[in-house]
């Protein structure tokens, strides 16, 4: 059994230090309407109070539930936000982009996905704070995130915590009904589902994620233990080649003599 009251601890001490650390008192947050986000959300509030900007950012995707659902959580933790739609900013980019809509769905979103973090850095320098991350482990791993987009932040309280077991995080922190119970989606365009997407439910990843990765099970032994034998390879070959989306940029070592 899981003790989440430590774990919340944990993750507000990091906050805090962190923090302090970069020598500033206040924190950016994106709040999309989804589950991780509102558990981020929660734990700056309860960690720094208003001492946080939360933007809810809209684009002509999204859809009217993530709104709603979003400013109900405000509603309930007594959150300060704003809305910053990007709108204008996406539409100004489909106009000048090549080929339509449907065919660059995936090409929209990553761009969205941008411009939403572009925008919460804005915030982030008018108000003088720093942007926290809403990536949890899952989605690292899979490299089920945008690259300079969504998964772009100066520190992440969520990032070792699987999607699965989030969710048990978010009941214990009182997330609203309405998130707890929608299928996890980027909410990239209408109808987007994150598991529909990857092929499996979270759950069933995360098992064989923490079998790969925590135990360092091969997938002879995995296979062994009755795991879907497809699955596993997709997995790893997910985890190997979006390796790349969570280390800093290679940089040339040149030698000069």
């Amino acid at each position: 059994m899981i003790n989440w009251e430590n774990i919340k601890k944990q993750l507000q001490d990091f906050l805090k230090i962190e923090l302090n650390n970069i020598g500033l008192k206040r924190v950016t947050v994106g709040l999309s309407g989804g589950l991780d986000s509102a558990v981020v959300a929660i734990l700056c509030k309860e960690t720094f109070g208003d001492n946080m900007s939360v933007v809810l950012m809209p684009s002509q995707f999204s859809s009217q539930a993530s709104i709603d659902d979003s400013i109900e959580l405000c509603e309930k933790f007594d959150i300060k936000y704003e809305v910053k739609s990007i709108s204008p900013m996406v539409e100004a980019y489909i106009e000048n982009m090549d080929g339509n809509i449907d065919e660059n769905r995936l090409r929209i979103g990553n761009f969205s996905a941008r411009m939403r973090m572009a925008v919460l850095y804005d915030v982030s320098s008018r108000d003088n704070s720093i942007v926290v991350g809403t990536s949890n482990k899952s989605e690292l791993l899979l490299g089920y995130g945008t690259i300079f987009g969504d998964i772009a932040c100066a520190i992440n309280p969520i990032g070792e915590m699987y999607k699965s077991d989030e969710f048990d995080f978010a009941r214990y922190l009182g997330v609203t009904e309405a998130i707890l119970t929608k299928k996890p989606s980027a909410d990239l365009w209408e109808g987007q589902s994150d598991e529909e997407e990857l092929g499996y439910t979270y759950e069933q990843m995360d098992k064989v994620l923490k079998l790969i990765v925590d135990e360092n099970k091969t997938k002879k032994e995995l296979v062994s233990l009755s795991y879907d034998e497809e699955m596993i390879s997709k997995l790893e070959y997910k985890i190997k080649a979006n390796a790349f989306k969570g280390k800093l940029p290679v940089i040339a070592n040149i030698k000069w003599s």
